[in-house]
């Protein structure tokens, strides 16, 4: 089952376990910002896509796209479990980085031509 899209917040990012030579995994958690019910879902996302994580922060707004995998495990013992998980495949911001606060130059020369030699009216 494919091609699944969640937007949310970002709560958490975790660092990249290598579970053996030839794989590795990063998990995501993002909350979808239903303020009565919110919930918080994990993602995981594996191999050459763990990269994606670097560029993201906790608390930005992303949408994520990803696949629902399922898988039967049998334990040692015959007993039988079932696991699913939520790869993440693609990750991008929502929205753009709020724009910085201009700045004010108190040296520069007042830009309405004011200066303190003229004679005010009152």
């Amino acid at each position: 089952m494919s091609n699944y899209k969640l937007t949310g917040t970002v709560k958490f990012i975790g660092d990249t376990v290598k579970v053996s030579e030839k794989f590795s995994k990063r998990d995501l958690v993002v909350s979808d910002g239903d303020a009565m019910y919110p919930q918080v879902i994990s993602f995981q996302v594996t191999q050459d896509k763990c990269d994606l994580l670097d560029t993201i922060m906790e608390g930005q707004e992303v949408e994520v796209s990803f696949n629902l995998r399922g898988r039967e495990w049998t334990s040692p013992q015959g007993e039988t479990k079932y696991f699913n998980t939520l790869e993440a495949w693609r990750i991008d911001t929502v929205g753009s980085a709020p724009a910085p606060a201009p700045t004010i130059d108190l040296s520069a020369p007042d830009p309405l031509g004011d200066s303190e030699e003229e004679d005010l009216p009152f």
